[in-house]
Parts: structure tokens; C-alpha cells; sequence
């Protein structure tokens, strides 16, 4: 029992590190990424795919869910935080997307890279298709290895049925450019 309570109390130490690096670096960066631009090169890092469809992440509700079960579907990988003003704006679009393109194949799924008790509150409050799930601490550092050198937030991970990386996005979408990153890939 001791033991449960110490690694719980390390993987919160570890969430809230993480979470005040992220902080940091979009701090650095002058400004949280509100514009939305795509990565210039695709990242071929297929040992980062495997490194992240091999995650298990808690979802609100304290259940382990395993990221490889939506492995052959066209995945959007999005981490954000609840103190990201530009990622609580996008969660709607994703949202949409994921209720639009569900039964093509689609799956959206919100990696919360913060407190637990923060995504709960923030997931109790919206009723959203997609899952949100608790970001494991490494995970915000698995995103520079797709691109994300500053490790900034939001950043999203389009990854087609075929398990490669189609697109990667630092910054919110906006308007229709999610929709034209997915539009040919559930096309397939």
C-alpha cells in the first residue's frame, strides 16, 4: 500500500514537472501557438509510432486504456493542457471531427499533458466524443521526436492506417485545415 502511494505521489511530481516545462517552453517560444502551421518535413519515425501506440494512459474515469487499439485506424494524437487557452479552443474542432468521420475510420484522442484532476474537471464539463486521456510524462518528451522541438503545446500527430506519421501540426487547427489533412487519408 505504501508503495501505491509512492509511485503515486512520483508519477503527480513527474505530470507537474512536465506540465511546468511545457509551461516553460511556451513561454519561451514568446506565445502559446495559436497559429496553425504544418511541421515543413513529415517525421518517418516509425520507433516513435511504436513508442506511443505502446503507451497505456488513464482515462478520466481511472481506467488503463492501451493507445495500440486504435492501431489501423487514421489516429490524431493531440496534446494539450487544461492552461492552454489555444488547446481548449481547438478541442471543439477535434471534437467535430472525430463525430464527422467516426464510422470512416477516424479515431481523435486528447493526450492531457497536466494534473489528473484537471483533465476530470475539464472532461466532466464537456461532453466529447474523443477520449481524453492523462499524459504519462514521457510522453510530452516522445512529441519532440515527432517534431516538437520545442515541446510546445498543442501539437498533434496524424498518423495514417498504416502506422506512419502523415502529418504533424505545432499550434491549433483552424477552419477547415483538419479536415483537408484527413479528407484523403479516410479516403483509403
Amino acid at each position: 500500500m505504501n508503495a501505491d502511494r509512492m509511485r503515486r505521489a512520483v508519477s503527480v511530481a513527474l505530470i507537474v514537472v512536465v506540465a511546468a516545462v511545457a509551461a516553460y517552453a511556451g513561454w519561451r517560444a514568446g506565445q502559446h501557438r495559436d497559429d496553425a502551421t504544418e511541421s515543413p518535413t513529415v517525421v518517418t519515425n516509425t520507433a516513435a509510432v511504436e513508442q506511443l501506440l505502446a503507451a497505456h494512459l488513464q482515462d478520466p474515469q481511472g481506467q488503463n486504456l492501451a493507445m495500440n487499439q486504435w492501431r489501423g485506424k487514421v489516429l490524431v494524437v493531440n496534446f494539450w493542457a487544461t492552461w492552454c487557452p489555444p488547446c481548449r479552443r481547438e478541442m471543439p474542432l477535434l471534437d467535430a471531427a472525430q463525430r464527422k468521420w467516426a464510422d470512416k475510420g477516424l479515431q481523435v484522442v486528447g493526450v492531457g499533458i497536466d494534473e489528473a484532476a484537471a483533465i476530470r474537471d475539464y472532461a466532466k464539463a464537456n461532453a466529447f466524443a474523443m477520449p481524453l486521456l492523462i499524459g504519462d510524462p514521457a510522453l510530452i518528451s516522445l512529441t519532440e521526436q515527432f517534431g516538437n522541438t520545442q515541446q510546445a503545446l498543442p501539437f498533434s500527430v496524424i498518423i495514417g492506417r498504416d502506422g506512419r506519421v502523415k502529418h504533424t501540426k505545432l499550434g491549433a487547427f483552424k477552419d477547415d485545415m483538419l479536415d483537408r489533412m484527413l479528407t484523403p487519408l479516410l479516403a483509403d
